[in-house]
């Protein structure tokens, strides 16, 4: 199972977010040792870009392999070569594809398939009407059965209560033990056990709030080109065009009065503010000197841009303390402020801390 794994591709300007796992790949009588690219759009690469029907297609002929041949070649490119003696594989087709499902899920901020049994169990529990016990059977039966038994994090009873409050008084689990009622009763005795845990355990942390945000993330992607008519959450990004008065003059961007902060040539700084566009900023500024201790300044400088914009344009700072807890996640090509992988995302970074600003503000808990 891919844990924390993240790639990405560039798709007209726009991250597109991915991880990967390791895969077989049978191309004529031998085994290649590749990555399985999967993606948030649904674009799945195995040496051939499918979806997850076109994935189901090169499982069923072979092509990405989840049984190896004894004797059979393998090889993983410019490292190693080897032959098969009794191979073991660990996951079966359909539980690949359970997995890539929800990779997917997860990448897109959705609940995967255990994140919805679990919901579902909530539901029974809280109604324990038979409708909502065939809903939480069809959810459990829709996790990738090589990773049932982690649902409940409960690596000593595993999935056992779970899989028992799913099968009606009589049948069989999937693990073939014909339930009684005692069971159902344990199961039931189970779950009360763990809410009580779990609230112990809550009420005995100190009251700081939630380890992770409770909302998705926002992505803001990169504009090409002019923003749109109702720019939503992108109105957050530097280049969305509003006055901002800083430091003695106005600027048409937050992009616009960073990159005049960052120079002391005031040549550089009359072709910034003869710039319509964020896009030409940094054309503008061409060889200029910046200041020698920009480094160090300039986190400061985009806090204060940041401050003014949405000082100044009081709708905009509604729209930023409207994304709640979530994290922000900016796209720029600079690793420094941007997220991803590889990127530190400082300006995200930076619009979460304004952002708890105006609302410990609008709190009274600090001054304007």
């Amino acid at each position: 199972m891919v844990l924390d794994r993240r790639t990405y591709r560039l798709v007209d300007g726009e991250r597109i977010e991915g991880t990967w796992r390791p895969i077989f790949i049978r191309n004529g009588p031998s085994y290649f040792l590749a990555d399985l690219l999967i993606f948030a759009d649904g674009a799945i690469n195995c040496w051939d870009w499918v979806d997850l029907d076109g994935l189901r297609a090169k499982l069923d002929s072979g092509w990405v392999a989840t049984e190896l041949e004894a004797g059979a070649d393998a090889s993983a490119h410019h490292l190693a070569s080897w032959r098969f003696d009794g191979p073991e594989v660990w996951v079966t087709a359909e539980e690949l594809l359970g997995e890539v499902a929800d990779d997917i899920d997860r990448l897109n901020d959705r609940p995967d398939s255990t994140e919805r049994c679990l919901q579902a169990l909530d539901r029974y529990l809280e109604t324990r009407a038979e409708p909502d016990r065939h809903a939480m059977r069809a959810a459990y039966l829709g996790i990738p059965e090589h990773l049932r038994h982690y649902a409940l994090g409960d690596m000593d009873a595993k999935d056992g209560p779970l899989r028992v409050l799913c099968t009606p008084l009589g049948e069989e689990t999937t693990y073939g033990e014909r339930v009684t009622e005692a069971m159902h009763t344990q199961a039931l005795t189970y779950f009360a056990e763990r809410d009580r845990w779990a609230t112990e355990y809550r009420e005995n942390r100190p009251a700081d709030g939630p380890d992770q945000a409770e909302r998705p993330t926002v992505k803001l992607a990169s504009v090409p080109g002019r923003f749109p008519a109702e720019p939503g959450v992108l109105a957050l990004r530097n280049e969305y065009p509003v006055s901002i008065a800083i430091a003695g003059d106005t600027y048409a961007s937050a992009v616009h009065a960073y990159w005049a902060l960052a120079t002391t040539d005031e040549a550089a700084r009359a072709a910034i503010r003869g710039t319509e566009l964020a896009f030409g900023v940094e054309r503008a500024v061409g060889r200029a000197l910046l200041r020698p201790d920009w480094p160090d300044l300039r986190l400061a400088a985009m806090h204060a841009v940041l401050r003014a914009k949405f000082d100044q344009h009081p709708t905009l700072a509604d729209v930023l303390v409207g994304t709640g807890d979530a994290r922000i996640e900016y796209n720029v090509s600079s690793a420094f402020w941007s997220g991803g992988a590889k990127g530190r995302n400082w300006v995200g970074r930076l619009l979460e801390l304004v952002r708890s600003e105006f609302v410990a503000q609008r709190a009274g808990f600090l001054r304007p």
